[in-house]
């Protein structure tokens, strides 16, 4: 498996994905030769048949979990293996769009509050403040931060898109005094001995925080971009300025807020109200 993982992972590399994408589609491959306990390119295209129906039938795994595991098993036998089978033609998940959870501009005060660890604390900022990715904060190097033009340059992000954002005083402000205790040179957040900080441990001091705010949503790093967006549409930033923002390629994925802020649930609740009182 080692030398196809190896092919696989060079073919990625040339097809211009994403180093995290690549570790998903690897880990794709490696359950299906896990399920087999055969290399993949030993299976017939009825195995591949049964390992999908499998997973549908007998694991029930959900809509976004079926859509990774054909992706990187598609792109092993179409582009590595070149075996484009029928079968992978017609493999498909239907997409579900479900509302993401959002934190309040005081449960998200809250929350960042509780982190302990200063870089960790600095990196939830920014992905809140600034609508920030955990990839794109933790890849933010010094040189990023624009306190001239009160902008963040946001390098090579999804679909390997630069994008600017507007750096926040307060921000730039707690980016100060974070400089002045950690001096990172090029990275921007590094754990005290200077290494860059990671994904493993902002997710472990947030979680960490989420037990001690009492805050009973579902939430992720993913949480606070979601918050920035929802709470910024509540404010009444037009759905286009967002889309840039966030740097989203479709207008559509940014509308996804728009059913979540209590401004405008509010305004329809009235709405109704107002339609149905003589009922």
């Amino acid at each position: 498996m080692t030398e196809l993982r190896n092919r696989m992972i060079a073919d990625m590399k040339l097809h211009g994905l994403a180093p995290g994408t690549q570790d998903v589609y690897v880990k794709a491959v490696r359950r299906l030769a896990g399920h087999y306990h055969r290399s993949p390119d030993q299976l017939s295209e009825q195995e591949l048949r049964d390992y999908f129906t499998y997973l549908v039938d007998e694991k029930h795994v959900a809509s976004s979990t079926l859509r990774t595991e054909i992706f990187g098993v598609k792109f092993l036998f179409d582009k590595t293996l070149q075996k484009p089978w029928p079968t992978l033609k017609f493999l498909r998940a239907r997409r579900q769009v479900k509302l993401p959870p959002v934190l309040d501009r005081e449960e998200a005060r809250r929350l960042i509050g509780l982190i302990r660890c200063p870089a960790v604390h600095m990196c939830a900022t920014m992905m809140y403040s600034c609508g920030l990715r955990i990839s794109e904060a933790l890849g933010l190097q010094v040189a990023d931060i624009d306190s001239q033009r009160m902008v963040v340059v946001v390098r090579a992000g999804k679909g390997n898109k630069d994008r600017q954002v507007p750096l926040p005083q307060r921000t730039l402000e707690l980016l100060r005094a974070y400089w002045r205790s950690y001096r990172p040179q090029t990275c921007l957040l590094v754990t005290t001995d200077g290494r860059p900080l990671t994904v493993h441990r902002v997710r472990y001091f947030l979680k960490k925080a989420l037990k001690k705010s009492g805050i009973r949503k579902s939430v992720s790093c993913h949480t606070l971009r979601h918050s920035y967006a929802t709470n910024l549409m509540e404010q009444g930033v037009d759905v286009r300025a967002i889309q840039c923002l966030l740097g989203h390629r479709s207008l559509k994925t940014t509308t996804v807020y728009l059913h979540m802020t209590q401004t405008m649930i509010q305004s329809v609740q009235q709405a109704i109200n107002e339609l149905t009182a003589d009922l």
